[in-house]
């Protein structure tokens, strides 16, 4: 564990590194080395160095493929699905997380109800902190600069979300291509839930009076996303 966190940290600590590490994940689908050249003004070599190191440490994987136009085929790069976590000192907290969180949801009807409050309570005060963090009051601002928010709250989360904001319709469009709980959703559906009351808990804290449905899941076949539809209710959607 101490060794890979060294990986990570070496790997982290140069700037470019760290900046085409954000530029990937919020692509939402393969990148190329000479995207990757192109976009940050760097030679195609220094590209890969940076794109192989990132897959070193299990932060990016790559695959070839041919592209339809002859030649030779071309390495494509992705986030990977691995969870990286650093910690000094390490705690297993997210080892913790999952035993509770099974736990709670093998209790039946009542323990999948403490599971949706739990991830709306999260939600809520995750986005509440981060407010606080800037001292920023949430009474005062816009809703386009209340949706600018928790789209950087979801990023700190790792969701890496995409955000459509329609002005007229009061409508939000959200979408996340990486799930909180991705590991214990493939083995209980009922942490589907939690994660829809996470998101939940998040606009409620902005907007109060929201209505969120769940348009489509990662999870279901042919799916990249969780795509969310979430209709702002009262005046606050105008403020």
């Amino acid at each position: 564990m101490e060794q890979q966190t060294l990986k990570l940290t070496s790997v982290l600590s140069d700037p470019t590194r760290y900046s085409i590490y954000q530029y990937v994940s919020r692509q939402h689908r393969d990148v190329t080395v000479q995207e990757i050249a192109d976009s940050f003004n760097i030679h195609a070599n220094v590209a890969r160095l940076h794109l192989t190191k990132l897959e070193d440490v299990e932060m990016l994987v790559s695959e070839t493929k041919k592209t339809g136009k002859g030649g030779r085929p071309s390495r494509y790069y992705r986030i990977s699905d691995e969870v990286v976590s650093l910690q000094f000192p390490y705690r297993d907290y997210q080892r913790l997380s999952e035993i509770a969180i099974n736990s709670l949801a093998s209790l039946g009807k009542e323990g999948r109800h403490a599971l949706i409050e739990t991830g709306r309570t999260f939600g809520y005060e995750s986005a509440k902190s981060f407010v606080d963090s800037l001292d920023e009051d949430v009474s005062d601002m816009s809703a386009k600069e209340k949706v600018t928010f928790i789209e950087k709250i979801s990023l700190n989360q790792g969701l890496n979300p995409e955000m459509h904001y329609d002005e007229e319709r009061n409508e939000i469009v959200f979408r996340i291509f990486n799930c909180t709980f991705s590991e214990l959703a493939k083995s209980q559906p009922g942490i589907c839930q939690m994660h829809h009351a996470l998101v939940e808990g998040i606009f409620e804290y902005f907007f109060k009076d929201i209505k969120l449905q769940e348009e489509s899941s990662m999870f279901q076949e042919n799916e990249m996303a969780c795509t969310y539809t979430t209709v702002v209710l009262g005046n606050e959607a105008t403020s």
